[in-house]
């Protein structure tokens, strides 16, 4: 019988399946909008002026300068394009960088928002807004931030490179495993991770072999918005903590780090919330740290924090910074443990 249990859901509208880019205007108007401005990265730059070319004059202009974790100074910038194009909306094309600017503008003016996701990370169907101003990573959590509208297309994630496809992917199971251990879960949102979970596991090793398999990027994509959705309506522990102190701290890459850290900060849990890992751990193994990292590897994913950039002297001040107000965990947040799982991460060992 399932404990007592309080259980949100966002109400975002998902638009799901190929070709369903072609329903961005649509999409646009049906939320009262009629002069967009299309969001993406220096890297997605063509496709968001192709985007813009194909909406018409419902689209105000292009704003590429996206970046990792939300710098203030660039949802600024956007701002001041938003005003000067006198746009209405936001359409953002792209991951998490993209989308996160495109909650950046609709927290602060009350823009409607839609996310065309063209990677596996989630962020487009989570309230969550985290943003960085000089080298200090803050997150909040307010209904504005969410995209009235998500447009998930398979085709679209076809050129997404398989190094980012899987730490993509890789991010958005580190969500679900978070999410059957967290204080405020329900039975819900327990199901929709291990369905998520289970989707990507086995979609990766396909995409790996042939990034063209549509079936098995469809999958990616489901799994994804299924893990997305979790990360949105249960809170995170540990796992968020230290990718946050990590990314904001540091400036690592933010898939690349999740992916890294994801084995560790499991087998960290493993112990205390083994009932709640259990049907996860069954999915790789039944041990869920050694599972994940094993699962990474044959995937080809980034093993050790070492090869982004982060400096063995770096370990003892992202320990410090990670068990000052820690997120609520399930295992306590003792820093000269976290500070040997940083150091087991750095140096891409399989988790104890």
């Amino acid at each position: 019988m399932p404990q007592e249990f309080t259980f949100n859901i966002n109400p975002a509208r998902i638009v799901f399946g190929r070709g369903t880019i072609s329903r961005v205007s649509e999409e646009i108007c049906g939320q009262g909008a009629n002069r967009a401005l299309v969001l993406s990265t220096p890297f997605q730059r063509s496709d968001a002026d192709q985007l813009a070319e194909s909406l018409g004059s419902l689209a105000a202009g292009v704003f590429s300068e996206a970046e990792m974790h939300t710098p203030m100074d660039v949802t600024e910038r956007a701002m001041a394009l938003f005003a000067k194009y006198g746009a209405d909306s936001v359409v953002s094309l792209g991951g998490g960088s993209t989308i996160g600017l495109g909650k950046a503008i609709a927290y602060r003016n009350g823009c409607p928002h839609v996310a065309v996701a063209t990677t596996y990370a989630g962020s487009e169907v989570t309230p969550i807004l985290g943003q960085t101003d000089k080298g200090v990573k803050t997150t909040l959590r307010d209904p504005r931030v969410l995209p009235e509208v998500v447009i998930y297309d398979p085709e679209l994630t076809t050129g997404l490179p398989v190094e980012m496809s899987v730490t993509s992917a890789l991010n958005a199971i580190a969500h679900a495993v978070e999410a059957v251990y967290a204080r405020d879960r329900n039975p819900v949102s327990s199901l929709q991770s291990v369905e998520g979970v289970r989707a990507l596991r086995d979609a990766l090793p396909a995409i790996v072999r042939n990034p063209a398999d549509m079936d098995a990027r469809s999958d990616a994509l489901y799994g994804s918005w299924l893990c997305g959705t979790v990360l949105g309506t249960v809170g995170m522990a540990l796992h968020h903590k230290l990718c946050h102190t990590l990314g904001g701290s540091f400036d690592l890459p933010h898939a690349e780090t999740h992916a890294i850290l994801l084995p560790h900060t499991a087998a960290y849990n493993a112990v205390a919330a083994a009932a709640e890992l259990k049907d996860l751990a069954a999915l790789f193994g039944g041990d869920i740290g050694s599972g994940l990292w094993e699962f990474a590897k044959g995937l080809g994913a980034p093993l050790a924090l070492r090869t982004l950039g982060l400096d063995a002297s770096d370990l003892d001040r992202a320990a410090n910074l990670a068990a000052k107000n820690p997120y609520w965990n399930p295992r306590p947040v003792e820093q000269a443990a976290i500070r040997t799982l940083l150091e087991h991460a750095w140096e891409g060992r399989r988790p104890e």
